[in-house]
């Protein structure tokens, strides 16, 4: 189970956060990396050609991800584990407060 989100910084599709088999990887889209009016999505992700990866979730999506009653309301609603980290991200941060936003990849694309 690989799954990917698309990345955007203020309505840009900056870059691709996924799941892997050891645990995580965000790649910025290399036009946006090029682009000199880009930024980076956080300073613990500066913009690069390469690929970050993680264990475990990065604290920046992490951070992402509701807390609190706005978690149980999504656990409840759509049935995702809190240890889900990935599921959580790809269905509760369409639309997030702040500059940053992740909507699921489908396999088709």
């Amino acid at each position: 189970m690989n799954r990917k989100g698309k990345v955007y910084y203020e309505d840009l599709f900056c870059g691709i956060i996924e799941e892997t088999e050891t645990g995580y990887r965000f790649t910025y889209d290399s036009k946006y990396a090029e682009n000199n009016e880009s930024k980076a999505i956080s300073k613990t992700l500066p913009l690069a050609k390469g690929a970050y990866t993680s264990k475990t979730m990065f604290p920046f999506f992490d951070g992402l991800i509701p807390e609190g009653w706005l978690l149980d309301i999504a656990q409840k609603h759509w049935k995702i584990d809190e240890r889900d980290r990935m599921g959580l991200l790809l269905t509760c941060c369409n639309d997030c407060i702040g500059a940053v936003s992740v909507k699921a990849l489908n396999e088709e694309e």
